[in-house]
């Protein structure tokens, strides 16, 4: 949960302080579906930490998180058309950080909303060799609040 928190303020002083990519409106969209998903990330963890001091069956706030899921799309898709169309009108330092910011926010939705995308302990790893792709940890709560197996 922190984690997520932390990088938003973190990946802004890496890429446009130190980096010095500039604050232009592809790179500012990008990187606002970036901290989009980040928070996200952070309520989620914060939710489950929720249900698990509670020993609650339900995920505290599944609604909104289900009406995230529906709703990042067309957040997505949108900023993605607008990152591209300024990559067309002014290809470069302006606009291309956006679009990785962007492309990195579509990853951050499939590993929150679907299937678990990051395996980063050695159980995750041998997991992923032997069995593949894990259901995003939301995505199983998210199918336990509907009822679905």
């Amino acid at each position: 949960m922190w984690l997520e928190l932390l990088n938003i303020p973190l990946q802004a002083v890496i890429w446009f302080g130190k980096v010095g990519f500039p604050v232009t409106a592809g790179n500012s969209v990008g990187f606002a579906l970036f901290a989009m998903l980040l928070l996200e990330g952070a309520g989620y963890w914060a939710a489950k930490l929720r249900q698990i001091a509670t020993r609650s069956r339900s995920l505290p706030g599944a609604g909104a998180f289900v009406f995230a899921r529906r709703g990042n799309v067309a957040v997505l898709v949108a900023g993605l058309l607008f990152i591209v169309w300024a990559v067309v009108v002014d290809p470069g330092v302006g606009s291309w950080p956006g679009l990785a910011f962007g492309l990195f926010a579509v990853l951050e939705q499939v590993n929150y909303f679907h299937v678990q995308l990051m395996y980063d302990t050695a159980a995750d790893l041998r997991y992923l060799r032997s069995h593949g792709l894990r259901r995003a940890h939301l995505a199983r709560d998210l199918a336990v609040r509907a009822g679905i197996r």
